[in-house]
């Protein structure tokens, strides 16, 4: 046999190695002897990991300054983790992706579920947007743009850095042009009949946020000759649906201005910019000035960013989310439409769920839950793990 050309971490003798078997993909760092040769391996080194009986299980990303010691690659066979490596996972997600969607204008790499754990990569036509987050994918980033400029054909690659994932691995925050040049603007991208502006350069996370298509689309359905308010709108996702469907009158209301500039812009694309207010102020003041003014809308949409980011954080984002629901059901009109929305993977559709109904019953409200959304399709569920599936929003009638 042919020795392996990467060097070993073990797992400690009381660690099961089932659930790597059955395709969990990583590794935590109490779970693995952790001796000197371990601890002396570069962040983003590439190893084979095996169990405490020292039988092969996966190749892995290491990196012995993260929670996260080890994020499963391939297959102990697999490899060489390097450039024709990349443009098959690559070739796999795009297939994919093009069969979904009619232009390029998508996620094409969502992590774990993707083979590329840690891996964020969005599409705009001819420009991606990589986040690469963890320290295996940050070492190999060379491999990596040159094997999504084969594949896909993009002229222009960018890095941004501003996840949190990355600070979490001990990876620096500075973005950078990989690939051409850097977009002088903000690039229009067409979604369920709406123009969105997604600033690739100063936004938010990569610039836009594909993950709500189809949300966006269903609360859509709700909106033709309505009046709505959308909370936490950033650059107007489910408010420039609205518009595009028929809606008479929409405000939007965000903490930051440069998001609502986007939105402004992308209303004046459609020709809708004299249906659009919007208002920048924090959210929870702007929703309880509005119920003191005794407003009514007919769909009202809050898209909070994640109060849960984590296990620690869970209770208190949970309360948050109440306040939320509570804060937003007194401006609804009879029979219309309530969207609460969650991005926290720490809190599940029950305990998301739960805190809504508390706080759409505290306002003295009754609910019917007419729809359970998630993510869609270009952001694929890895099942062994719980946490790809963090988005969900619940349309409720009141």
């Amino acid at each position: 046999m042919t020795p392996s050309p990467f060097p070993v971490i073990r797992l400690k003798p009381k660690t099961k190695p089932q659930a790597i078997r059955r395709g969990y993909p990583w590794v935590f760092a109490n779970e693995v002897v952790t001796d000197r040769r371990t601890r002396s391996l570069e962040p983003g080194s590439i190893a084979i990991l095996e169990d405490a009986e020292r039988a092969p299980l996966a190749i892995v990303g290491v990196n012995p300054d993260s929670k996260i010691i080890g994020r499963v690659l391939d297959a102990p066979d697999g490899g060489p983790i390097d450039q024709a490596w990349f443009v098959q996972r690559f070739r796999k997600a795009l297939s994919l992706r093009e069969r979904l969607f009619p232009t390029p204008f998508y996620r094409l790499i969502h992590a774990e579920a993707d083979g590329l754990p840690g891996v964020i990569i969005d599409r705009f036509g001819d420009i991606a947007v990589v986040q690469p987050n963890a320290a295996w994918a940050d070492r190999l980033l060379p491999e990596m743009t040159a094997a999504l400029a084969e594949v896909t054909g993009v002229t222009t690659i960018l890095k941004n850095s501003g996840g949190r994932g990355r600070s979490l691995e001990g990876l620096d925050d500075a973005d950078a042009t990989l690939l051409g040049d850097a977009p002088t603007a903000p690039i229009p991208v067409e979604m369920n009949g709406a123009i969105y502006m997604a600033d690739l350069i100063g936004g938010q996370k990569t610039g836009l946020f594909y993950d709500q298509r189809p949300n966006h689309a269903f609360a859509a359905r709700l909106a033709h000759g309505a009046r709505v308010l959308d909370v936490f709108s950033h650059v107007g996702g489910f408010g420039l649906a609205a518009l595009a469907a028929g809606a008479t009158q929409v405000h939007c209301i965000d903490g930051s201005e440069s998001a609502l500039d986007l939105a402004r812009a992308g209303a004046g694309r459609m020709n809708m910019d004299a249906a659009l207010t919007t208002q920048r102020a924090d959210a929870f003041a702007a929703l309880a000035e509005l119920g003191d003014a005794a407003e009514r809308f007919d769909v009202v949409v809050c898209d909070p960013p994640a109060f849960a980011p984590s296990q620690k954080a869970r209770e208190a984002g949970l309360r948050a989310y109440e306040r939320v629901a509570r804060l937003a059901a007194p401006l609804v009109s009879e029979d219309g439409y309530l969207v609460l929305c969650s991005c926290s993977h720490a809190a599940d559709l029950s305990a998301f769920t739960g805190a809504c109904l508390r706080g759409i019953g505290r306002a003295g409200r009754r609910a019917q839950l007419i729809h359970t959304g998630q993510a869609g399709p270009d952001h694929p569920l890895l099942p062994q793990l719980a946490e790809s599936g963090y988005l969900k929003a619940l349309f409720f009638r009141l």
